[in-house]
């Protein structure tokens, strides 16, 4: 009996001691879990206007928002190209958190197909995203499902352009046509043109114009009172006139507007 006792409790000591042993490597090696409550942390770097580096080395890319390049992609290579605004977006943001420390808050997709953290960030009881909207340094970026601040950008955004401020100080003014769009890549313009075909993909509504200019729509932002456009887009646009407006890019040689919300298109006809 007792030598029956004794391995029962060599048996169990065993056990416990892989479990020890098994759980001591899982924590290890398990990545830092970030869950939606907010996180103190110290900026070490600032890379552009909507994106950061932690002092742990995490890269952070600003919630809800979009500002222009500073680097331009040529072949397998990064190059230093800033549009305009990105270098005043970059300073800006340097002023209101390098080398501070910040809060960071989660939404519900914590990251990015690079493996960046999503977050709002803050410096004190400022959300710093907003603050780069509402100074005009910065559009709105809605890109589902992180949308718990989605009115707060409109807002921001509407006074950033009420105000003439930043990217939109000369705006009424640059009215281009679709055959100027592609010597204003990087800028912030509007075009008015008649939608000449349309596309849909899984993911997107493209709008295309003539001088081959497109302009591209997510339809995850398509709100459900919309949802005849993505449903038979054709009929909803094509023969329009439509006025867009947005930093115009460059996707395969040619250019084209992304919408980040619809409040950037307008149906003139």
């Amino acid at each position: 009996m007792r030598c029956q006792i004794k391995y029962a409790i060599s048996l169990i000591a065993i056990v416990a001691v892989f479990l020890i042993i098994n759980f001591s490597r899982r924590i290890n090696s398990t990545p830092q879990v970030y869950n939606n409550r907010s996180h103190n942390y110290t900026v070490s770097c600032v890379v552009d206007g909507d994106t950061i580096e932690l002092s742990n080395r995490e890269t952070v890319r600003y919630i809800g928002i979009d500002t222009p390049e500073i680097r331009e992609k040529k072949n397998a290579e990064w190059v230093y190209k800033p549009r305009p605004y990105a270098e005043e977006a970059k300073k800006f943001n340097q002023k209101l958190v390098e080398g501070k420390s910040v809060r960071l808050e989660f939404d519900v997709q914590k990251r990015d197909k690079y493996k960046r953290l999503l977050a709002y960030v803050y410096r004190g009881d400022k959300m710093v995203n907003i603050e780069m909207v509402r100074e005009g340094f910065a559009m709105i970026y809605t890109y589902p499902p992180n949308l718990k601040y989605s009115q707060r950008f409109l807002d921001a955004q509407k006074e950033a352009r009420d105000n003439r401020k930043g990217l939109w100080i000369d705006l009424e003014e640059n009215k281009i046509s679709t055959s100027q769009a592609k010597n204003n890549i990087g800028m912030m313009r509007i075009i008015e043109s008649e939608v000449i075909d349309t596309h849909l993909t899984e993911k997107l509504l493209i709008l295309k114009f003539k001088d081959k200019f497109k302009v591209v729509i997510y339809k995850n932002n398509i709100p459900l009172s919309m949802k005849d456009m993505a449903r038979s887009p054709n009929k909803y646009f094509k023969g329009k006139i439509v006025r867009v407006y947005g930093i115009i890019k460059q996707y395969k040689g040619y250019p084209e507007i992304i919408l980040h919300d619809m409040s950037q298109l307008e149906i003139l006809n």
